[in-house]
């Protein structure tokens, strides 16, 4: 929750990452390529003992660890069994350890992918991410291809991105230095792409040859200015991308990627609006773009905006996401979400009666919302919870503002708390108690409950002005600012 999706990036930044351009469709892969259940071995060497996880990726997020073996001892083995459905895939191995007993756990994580082998894997958990002391079992190819593989592309790219970046800063682009760059960078830039893609070719068998695309460096038109260089690369950003193949949404790389294509559009947003705007379009685009690819990755690529759109509360997006649930081929995982969310906005839109409930406040008493008539014009309700850093930096906004005795008299504030499970009540209790003047309700079932749902609650900060004596609905602000505006 509050989770920012779209990173921004610089635009140097962007220049050095870029990877688009060249499609990497390799051969087939089985799948799945066992026919039963896989073999992760971990032989624990070097502390007292660890425990041992496993945890596919999807995106940028881990699921629920496939498997979790509590204790092994140092100078033993876990075998982690994997079903079948999580091949092949990016995962994340992580081992709590304790060097000595009287220790206390400490975490090492490193990312392996496993596609049509049974491994084994040795580890000393402090190095864990040290390939000198990390051993896969011999004839181990995945691992060991990418591993390799990163190592040349890194040598490789360097001097690439050296030159990249003294034309993108040099001052004087009709010099003859500068126009010698330009070639001399080109030149390097096919050879590399040409690399790249031998490299796919030969390794296509494998899983990791699918995630080489992300590599690709595209053509710059190094006669236009810095606006005009950005908005090519945005042209022609998906281009190499080969969305027919539901392999690269699991790994973190596409959404990387993603990642790396919303910086662009972030760079040129000088407003709220214009970042709205420019995030629509940018959804638009990508959407449209998957949608001519698998299923699966077309749903991702929705899964994926969403997220963003919920986060920034931008509007716009998520009713031009629409069009592409309804779309029988396009196996999005935010369906009713976003259709719950399309069904709150065209319902709690400014002028609409507000939803009534009835709940218990922080110290038992009945509250009933109609019923209570503040003294202020004003009534705003708060959904937040205290795992949200967006929620617990407006909740320090607003009890600064709310202290002025001026503002007091132009609202009140319910504030419902979403905490789940219940052992986070106690912290929630616990912010509360600076906050006397304010009315606190907790709804046992969060997001769940139903008072999230009568005000489609999917994510958090949301507030609601509503008018104290017709329960009518304001408007919705998104930040402290907008709410002291709308009460002018």
């Amino acid at each position: 929750m509050g989770q920012r999706i779209f990173r921004r990036v610089s635009l140097g930044i962007m220049m050095c990452v870029l990877a688009t351009g060249l499609v990497f469709a390799g051969s087939p892969l089985p799948n799945p390529p066992h026919k039963g259940e896989g073999i992760l071995t971990v032989n624990i060497q070097g502390v007292f003992n660890a425990k041992v996880s496993l945890s596919p990726f999807k995106g940028l997020k881990t699921v629920e660890p496939i498997a979790t073996v509590a204790d092994v001892r140092g100078n033993k083995s876990a075998k982690i069994k994997i079903p079948a459905q999580y091949f092949p895939g990016e995962f994340l191995l992580r081992l709590d350890y304790r060097a000595k007993e009287a220790d206390a756990p400490y975490p090492a994580e490193r990312i392996i992918y496993i596609n049509q082998q049974n491994i084994e894997i040795t580890v000393n958990p402090p190095y864990i991410n040290n390939d000198e002391k990390t051993k896969f079992n011999s004839g181990e190819k995945e691992n060991t291809v990418f591993s390799a593989f990163m190592k040349e592309n890194n040598a490789k790219r360097m001097p690439l991105d050296l030159l990249r970046q003294f034309l993108l800063s040099y001052d004087q682009p009709k010099s003859k230095l500068y126009t010698e760059g330009v070639k001399e960078f080109e030149q390097r830039r096919v050879e590399y792409n040409t690399w790249l893609a031998n490299q796919a070719k030969i390794h296509s068998k494998l899983y990791v040859s699918r995630l080489f695309q992300f590599q690709y460096i595209p053509a710059i038109i190094w006669s236009g200015d810095a606006k005009e260089r950005v908005n090519q690369i945005l042209k022609n950003y998906f281009e190499g991308i080969n969305f027919s193949d539901p392999l690269i949404i699991r790994s973190r790389e596409l959404s990387r990627f993603m990642d790396g294509y919303m910086g662009l559009y972030g760079m040129q947003a000088t407003t709220v609006a214009l970042r709205d705007s420019l995030f629509t379009q940018a959804g638009s685009v990508a959407c449209e773009k998957a949608s001519k690819g698998d299923p699966q990755v077309y749903g991702w690529m929705v899964d994926y905006f969403y997220t963003g759109y919920e986060s920034y509360d931008i509007k716009p997006g998520i009713t031009m996401l629409q069009k592409h649930i309804n779309n029988p081929d396009c196996f999005t995982s935010k369906k009713q979400q976003i259709t719950q969310r399309l069904e709150s906005m065209a319902r709690l839109v400014p002028g609409a009666l507000a939803p009534d409930f009835t709940m218990n406040d922080n110290i038992g008493k009945s509250f009933k919302f109609y019923q209570w008539k503040p003294q202020a014009r004003n009534k705003l309700i708060l959904f937040w919870t205290t795992t949200c850093s967006d929620c617990l930096k407006l909740v320090g906004e607003l009890s600064e503002w709310y202290k002025q005795p001026a503002n007091k008299k132009k609202l009140d504030i319910v504030a419902i708390n979403l905490d789940e499970p219940e052992v986070k009540i106690g912290k929630w209790k616990a912010v509360i108690a600076n906050l006397s003047s304010w009315k606190h309700l907790h709804a046992e079932e969060g997001v769940n409950s139903p008072i999230a749902r009568e005000y489609a609650i999917l994510s958090m900060p949301v507030m609601f002005l509503i008018g104290s004596k017709n329960n009518v609905i304001v408007s919705t602000p998104g930040t402290i600012e907008q709410l002291v505006k709308d009460l002018k």
